[in-house]
């Protein structure tokens, strides 16, 4: 087996493969690999459905076409794979093509449990393979201009934050088996939210405990259709969660107020500059918040920030961004929400270890 490094990837498109070409292929991957251009040559794609399989590969003009996995992996030997499928595959998939030398671009929820993550990501290497997950919401120019600030004390320490997820899905969403299922998609948090709160973190920094409350209100699912948490974090902030599948105003929030400003992001799905906002606390000097305008470049949040940066990390063999700890923070914070939900219990991170039942599935295998 070879692994390729820095010097045999230096001036070579990248050779890559997708498995699983549903919506998320379609709208999200395709278009930021096609936009890359010569910096990825897309070998092959994977679906166990021989009919999708080749409308999708004749659309986008994809010559390998390979039902299974392990199949495609020897035959084209990727340096990346995309895994696009079901969450609930996930771990097979990534651990698979991992295990073939295969850096790794995985779909959110990364996993349905913290176990199946860390099974998942157990075939990383120092300087790669490494298996980033999408959480595209990070690599905008928003989300880096207003994390220095913030993680640079530029604006003051973060006091009270709110994260907000409130979208609408029909009963026709939930149609699919795998849907509104813990064994599944996770539910909301998981399956909605886990951008937005994923972005929290990263801008306001580690949390410290969590006490939640989960319902379903008018789905007929099997998990939560609502949920909302308190959380306090390492630095003192007291943050709100709140993710939702039945707001018929679909939005994503997210207000950070700290010492000295307000910042604010309000979106749905994707996001410019134009959707942030820096409010100055009274009394700040106007040279002050002059300095604290955004200067990147404006572009629209989707799958090519992300893949243009873990292009660049497979090139310099570095562990990508979202990727070991940093991936799986969002995913914990999460599975201690359902937990403290569904026990009444405040939760601590890092307190949900081997032995505890939320570890080895979000709803605790509770009936």
């Amino acid at each position: 087996m070879h692994v390729q490094g820095p010097s045999d990837t230096a001036q070579q498109p990248i050779r890559a493969a997708i498995v699983g070409t549903g919506v998320i292929a379609e709208v999200g991957h395709l278009p930021a690999v096609r936009e890359l251009g010569h910096e990825i040559d897309l070998v092959a794609a994977v679906d166990v459905q021989p009919e999708t399989l080749h409308q999708f590969a004749d659309r986008w003009g994809i010559r390998g076409r390979y039902t299974a996995l392990g199949e495609m992996l020897a035959a084209e030997a990727p340096e990346l794979v995309i895994v696009a499928t079901p969450p609930v595959l996930h771990r097979e998939h990534v651990a698979e093509a991992l295990a073939s030398g295969a850096w790794v671009l995985c779909e959110k929820p990364p996993a349905l449990s913290l176990a199946e993550y860390d099974q998942m990501v157990a075939g990383e290497r120092e300087g790669g393979p490494y298996a980033p997950i999408v959480f595209q919401l990070r690599y905008g120019p928003g989300a880096r201009h207003y994390r220095r600030l913030l993680t640079g004390g530029v604006l003051g320490r973060p006091l009270a934050v709110h994260c907000q997820t409130t979208w609408f899905r029909g009963p026709d969403y939930f149609e699919p088996a795998w849907r509104g299922n813990f064994r599944g998609d996770g539910g909301p948090a998981m399956a909605l939210g886990i951008h937005n709160i994923d972005l929290m973190l990263t801008m306001v920094g580690p949390w410290r405990e969590v006490s939640a409350f989960a319902a379903t209100t008018s789905r007929d699912i099997a998990t939560d259709d609502v949920s909302t948490a308190v959380v306090r974090f390492e630095s003192g902030a007291l943050g709100t969660v709140v993710n939702s599948a039945v707001s018929p105003q679909s939005v994503s929030r997210l207000r950070i107020d700290t010492e000295l400003a307000t910042v604010e992001l309000t979106h749905l799905y994707r996001y410019r500059n134009s959707d942030w906002t820096c409010t100055p606390a009274d009394g700040v000097a106007e040279q002050a918040v002059a300095e604290w305008a955004n200067d990147l470049p404006d572009e629209e949040t989707n799958h090519l920030s992300q893949l243009r940066a873990v292009v660049a990390d497979l090139r310099a063999g570095r562990r990508p961004e979202t990727s070991g700890d940093s991936g799986r923070a969002a995913l914990e914070l999460i599975t201690a929400l359902y937990a403290s939900a569904f026990t009444g219990r405040t939760v601590k991170r890092g307190e949900i270890g081997v032995d505890d039942p939320f570890y080895h599935a979000l709803d605790g295998q509770l009936p």
